[in-house]
């Protein structure tokens, strides 16, 4: 067998060593996966919030037009909704992960709480019947089941999905301002 010499330069390999020690020793890195945390938790908040669903309380009565207008012709019967009826919200609106500000600054403000390598966000809806339109309940009487709408589990289960592409997208970000690539 031949014998068979080659020249190795080690030059690049220190230096991505000193890269690498910089990584540990980053003091922007709780930071960083704060960040990714609370971009997690605000697309969580943000499905959750576009499945709730919005119940309809109101009324409506027929009405017979007597004139007519820009919607109706004389003698047409219509729906009209009576005043003092609603239409919900308050279960859409009760999602939260923190007090109600302005949307721009609503995900830096997210509460990040740590224990040792997890980092954790709640999610709630303090409305008293979120879990039975969540995950479904039986009527009055005991006689019926009215099925859930799993608004947080579908959300969750739907980010799961996509989380590994986001976390990648933004740690390949960060290594390369961190290591100027």
């Amino acid at each position: 067998m031949a014998g068979m010499s080659a020249k190795i330069d080690y030059r690049q390999l220190v230096e991505f060593q000193k890269k690498l020690q910089q990584l540990a020793k980053a003091p922007n890195i709780d930071e960083f996966v704060n960040s990714c945390a609370k971009e997690l938790a605000a697309r969580l908040l943000a499905k959750v919030i576009q499945r709730t669903p919005v119940g309809n309380y109101a009324k409506y009565r027929t009405v017979t037009a007597t004139r007519d207008s820009k919607n109706h012709k004389k003698g047409d019967t219509y729906q009209k909704r009576i005043k003092g009826t609603k239409i919900g919200g308050t279960l859409r609106r009760g999602w939260t992960a923190n007090k109600q500000i302005g949307a721009k600054e609503y995900a830096q403000s997210l509460p990040v709480s740590k224990n040792g390598n997890v980092y954790t966000i709640t999610i709630i809806n303090p409305v008293y019947y979120a879990p039975y339109v969540e995950f479904g309940h039986r009527t009055r009487g005991g006689k019926g089941w009215v099925k859930g709408q799993f608004m947080l589990t579908e959300s969750e289960r739907e980010l799961a999905m996509i989380t590994p592409k986001i976390l990648e997208e933004r740690l390949q970000k960060y290594l390369g301002e961190l290591f100027k690539w």
